[in-house]
């Protein structure tokens, strides 16, 4: 099964500021990722090429990173999921810039069925908290936060 899945927001930052926030992700200064609501997403050593780590049951190796403007994560796990996730910022004119994060897989034996099921619903549900948070550090405000459906709060309540 192949999968395509796009998330991104217009901010009003020019690119060298929304790629700060790229450039943090995994550190202690992220401001990024939404890790208190989510598993927070570790590596092993620095963002940049090599670096292995990932958030909750998703394991991922740092393909490529150009800092200020692209990170790429390959998969490793959960099974099945074979392909790369990646944030990159993306200059639209004076002062505003598009953060896009693309996932780009092929799921195959039970992440086929995984896939739809509960990680889709978790995966969309984090990168609009991502996104979320990304429009607060560079505005300082959301102005229309993202909200969980009755099926995330669900699955979240069972993966307690």
């Amino acid at each position: 099964m192949g999968v395509y899945n796009v998330h991104e927001r217009v901010l009003s930052a020019p690119r060298a500021e929304v790629g700060l926030l790229i450039d943090g992700l995994s550190g202690s200064a992220d401001r990024l990722w939404p890790g208190g609501d989510w598993p927070p997403m570790v590596l092993d050593g620095p963002l940049g090429p090599g670096a292995r780590g990932g958030h909750g049951p998703v394991r991922y190796t740092v393909a490529a990173y150009v800092p200020g403007q692209w990170v790429r994560f390959t998969f490793r796990g959960p099974r099945g999921f074979h392909g790369f996730h990646e944030y990159t910022a993306h200059p639209l004119d004076e002062g505003r810039t598009v953060l896009r994060h693309t996932l780009a897989m092929r799921a195959r034996g039970a992440a086929r069925f995984t896939w739809p099921l509960v990680f889709r619903p978790f995966h969309d549900a984090v990168l609009e908290d991502s996104l979320d948070r990304a429009e607060q550090a560079c505005t300082g405000t959301v102005a229309r936060p993202s909200r969980w459906s009755p099926y995330v709060r669900l699955l979240r309540r069972f993966a307690r």
